[in-house]
């Protein structure tokens, strides 16, 4: 019997903040869970893979993600 995966679009709001180095970008609702980039751009696809990681682990875990409230942040959509 094959196993039938769910897919899933979530959203995330994120922080990004420039620096001498770069951009640095922050996912507030899951801890921990941040990156960066030379560009803007470079950033924001950075946060989405790692938000996209994080979330995996936590349905493996079981584990209630967190759902997006609106604050006026930037927002990405990540699909799992």
């Amino acid at each position: 019997m094959a196993t039938i995966e769910c897919v899933k679009t979530y959203k995330f709001q994120i922080v990004i903040e420039k620096d001498e180095e770069g951009f640095f970008v922050d996912c507030p609702v899951l801890q921990g869970c941040h990156s960066q980039g030379d560009t803007y751009d470079e950033a924001v696809a950075n946060i989405k893979e790692a938000i996209g990681a994080y979330v995996e682990d936590m349905l493996e875990s079981n584990e209630e993600v967190p759902e997006a409230k609106e604050s006026g942040l930037p927002t990405v959509e990540v699909t799992v």
